[in-house]
């Protein structure tokens, strides 16, 4: 039996030529193109009562490539055309299965620019990638190594409104094996304040990407707005210097929290999280651009993928537990706990606490409970037999 690795998307920045940077922009436009019209198509159909599939928008794609009005669909390579067909059925595989939002039109100023190549569309030798189309390899930063031995299965090259040109390598990496077990256990609160309390006390600061270049922003951001509407080389020229600033900030902020959740998941067996709404948090407007710049979804999604390469386990607490306002010594609950309090005194056991600290020590407690109970991570409405294991309270004792 052959083993299987985990796979892995390798990105590495590229520097293309100027017929490479043309031939990529034209693959971007018709990518877009040929999506477009397959949704198009579909959502006809969709309004007729009718289902169109991927072999029947792959055959629209080939009578398409006849018409004298498509003719410029031939000129770039097939692959990523086809792909981006199969990327169509995927959005709308999901979307039947409701798990995601009909599908959109792709936007030439907002979506994302990429193409996907399978093998049949690149030549990967000797360390040296060349696409469909082209003649010469692309000038690969080789940042850090593929495994030894890796031979990619899909190509995807991308460029982002900062202008840089990115290719991201799927290739299955041997090193990523299950970690030998332990017996560790952490709770993990999230905040602002600080990014992270730990139920062991520890507590990690919150680095405020977005503060430390929020002048240089507003800056850029008013120089954009000064800019005469259109799609003038000014505007365009500002408009990329705002990508930029931003493109600057969220690097800094995946490269933190990389970090960050590796040590979390080489370091504990079992992870215990809150399951927060952040999609509902941020519509408060006095806190959603610190909780934006906090990345608290980005958190669990590495999180829960770092936890499924290495062995580990990831419980998510539900929301409604009273993380906060529980004792965490003799569990009593206290009527309120405005955020505005950081620390506060249990009446019950005179355990004073931590709030954040607190409630880490709960989480982790609570997600040992539906650990051993062997309940879901999700949250739970309605459960046969009583409530779920994290929202179980102490019965009142009668008087």
């Amino acid at each position: 039996m052959a083993t299987t690795y985990v796979k892995r998307a390798f990105k590495y920045r590229f520097r293309p030529t100027d017929a490479q940077a043309v031939e990529l922009s034209r693959t971007f436009g018709c990518v877009r193109k040929v999506y477009n019209l397959a949704l198009a198509a579909r959502t006809e159909a969709w309004a007729r009562q009718e289902r169109v599939n991927y072999n029947q928008t792959s055959a629209m794609l080939t009578a398409w490539k006849r018409t004298e009005e498509l003719a410029f669909l031939n000129d770039v390579s097939s692959v990523p055309l086809q792909q981006t067909l199969r990327h169509l059925q995927m959005a709308f595989t999901n979307f039947f299965g409701k798990r995601a939002k009909y599908p959109r039109f792709k936007s030439r100023k907002r979506s994302r620019k990429s193409a996907e190549y399978t093998t049949s569309g690149f030549r990967f030798r000797d360390g040296r990638l060349t696409l469909a189309k082209m003649s010469e390899p692309l000038d690969i930063v080789w940042s850090r190594p593929l495994p030894g031995g890796a031979e990619p299965s899909t190509v995807t090259v991308s460029q982002d409104a900062a202008g840089r040109w990115f290719v991201s390598l799927l290739c299955e990496d041997p090193s990523v094996r299950p970690l030998p077990a332990a017996d560790t256990a952490v709770g993990i609160d999230v905040g602002l304040d600080h990014l992270l309390t730990l139920s062991t006390g520890e507590k990690i600061a919150n680095p405020r990407h977005e503060r430390r270049d929020r002048a240089a922003l507003a800056r850029a951001q008013r120089d954009l707005a000064r800019k005469a509407p259109g799609d003038g080389a000014n505007r365009r020229g500002a408009r990329r210097k705002v990508a930029k600033i931003h493109a600057r900030i969220a690097d800094r902020r995946r490269d933190g929290l990389h970090k960050l959740t590796t040590r979390l998941v080489r370091e504990n067996q079992t992870l215990v999280i809150e399951d927060l709404t952040v999609r509902t948090m941020v519509k408060n407007r006095a806190l959603a651009r610190a909780i934006s710049d906090a990345a608290w979804s980005e958190f669990r999604s590495m999180l829960e993928y770092k936890a499924a390469w290495y062995g580990r386990e990831v419980i998510a607490v539900d929301r409604f537990f009273p993380s906060s306002k529980l004792c965490s010594h003799c569990g009593r609950l206290a009527k309120s706990m405005p955020l505005h309090v950081r620390t506060w005194t249990c009446e019950g056991c005179g355990t004073t606490h931590d709030r954040d600290v607190n409630a880490a020590k709960n989480l982790k407690a609570a997600g040992l409970a539906v650990s051993v109970c062997g309940a879901g991570v999700r949250p739970q409405r309605r459960t046969p037999g009583g409530q779920p294991a994290t929202k179980q309270k102490t019965p009142r004792r009668e008087p």
